[in-house]
């Protein structure tokens, strides 16, 4: 009862959170970037629903993470946190005959929403206005990957009862050299976007696609291996 209180309570933090990011973004919002946006929103959408399952750990990996990193550093608040919501949300909609959880959807949101909204505030900052575009894509990575990773930590710990840290570490482990890969791509992206235009996230497309069939093959093994001694465990 304790730990479904705490998690209660911590989930409200986060959809609070969430909801008050997507408020400043529209307080903050000038005009849309029209096609750029419209773009990055399809992709983030439909690149969503193609997720690998983390080994080990009840969490998933999803290929719109660059696209949700070029909205960051491209577009503006609003726009950036609209483009994580909307991925979000039809991330989390159940497959074919799969159970639909309104509450994990909403949690699942709001922590994106929060990673992609810092992501933005930090990218256009006074504090990066400086700083060379590299650099400030690299904090903002870092922070996108802290905010998005630390509250599904949390949660998982609360409600399995483990350690906060040790299950967080494994989360880096297994998805810290992707948010790297992606913070390289958006970086390469946003400096060719200067001279081509607003088309250019699209031919991010086939590098994501090599990506996720090398992490479907590489996270299927390990995943075979957890399997095996996690019947171990349980039989001790």
């Amino acid at each position: 009862m304790k730990n479904s209180r705490l998690a209660t309570g911590f989930i409200t933090t986060v959809a609070i959170s969430g909801l008050a990011m997507m408020v400043v973004g529209a307080l903050k919002m000038t005009a849309l970037h029209q096609y750029q946006f419209l773009c990055l929103l399809l992709l983030g959408a439909v690149t969503s629903r193609t997720k690998v399952k983390l080994p080990g750990i009840d969490g998933t990996m999803s290929l719109n993470l660059p696209f949700l990193l070029i909205a960051a550093a491209q577009l503006s608040l609003f726009e950036a946190a609209a483009v994580a919501l909307v991925s979000a949300l039809v991330q989390s909609f159940p497959k074919k005959g799969g159970q639909f959880q309104p509450v994990k959807m909403l949690f699942n949101a709001s922590t994106i929403v929060l990673a992609a909204g810092a992501a933005g505030l930090l990218m256009h900052s006074d504090k990066l206005a400086h700083a060379s575009g590299a650099l400030a894509l690299v904090a903002s990575g870092c922070i996108f990957f802290l905010v998005n990773t630390l509250p599904v930590a949390t949660i998982i710990a609360i409600t399995e009862g483990s350690s906060m840290m040790r299950i967080w570490s494994s989360i880096v482990h297994l998805s810290f050299p992707y948010y790297v890969v992606c913070t390289g791509v958006t970086s390469m992206v946003t400096v060719v976007s200067q001279h081509i235009g607003w088309q250019m996230p699209l031919a991010v497309l086939p590098v994501m696609f090599v990506m996720y069939r090398c992490y479907q093959g590489y996270f299927g093994a390990r995943t075979a291996e957890v399997k095996p001694l996690a019947r171990a465990a349980a039989a001790h």
